[in-house]
């Protein structure tokens, strides 16, 4: 966990998914992942929005030329586990392509016009994940 997010997780856990400063009001989950190389267990605070059952994230590291880190280890492990608000499950993490991948990140780009921003300032196409609840 890094120092910026350490503060963010802490406040989500203290207070039942929600946080305040820039993260307020928006929709954040908690996604632990599994790292790709060091097999450890990282936790990201992300935006999301929903897509039927699904919730749905971007790799956007806030424009950034690269994808973060969290995107390396989903692709390496598509096991993940999600929190949102107080309930915790196991997911599966599935990258979105195509007209999929389109209508998604457009979606998550109207309700936070920032991301279309991202994407317009860097040459990398950002990633859209599709979670999906594990029974």
């Amino acid at each position: 966990m890094n120092d910026f997010n350490r503060p963010i997780i802490e406040e989500f856990h203290a207070n039942g998914g929600k946080v305040a400063g820039p993260f307020e009001g928006i929709p954040l989950l908690l996604l632990t992942t599994t790292g790709a190389k060091s097999g450890k267990q990282r936790i990201n605070p992300l935006a999301y929005t929903t897509d039927g059952e699904h919730l749905v994230i971007l790799a956007s590291k806030n424009g950034a030329p690269t994808h973060p880190d969290w995107y390396y280890n989903i692709v390496a492990h598509p096991d993940v586990t999600v929190e949102v608000g107080t309930d915790t499950f196991a997911a599966r993490a599935i990258v979105a392509d195509g007209a999929e991948r389109d209508k998604l990140f457009a979606n998550m780009a109207a309700m936070l016009p920032i991301y279309a921003e991202y994407q317009a300032k860097i040459a990398r196409t950002i990633p859209v994940v599709v979670l999906t609840r594990k029974e």
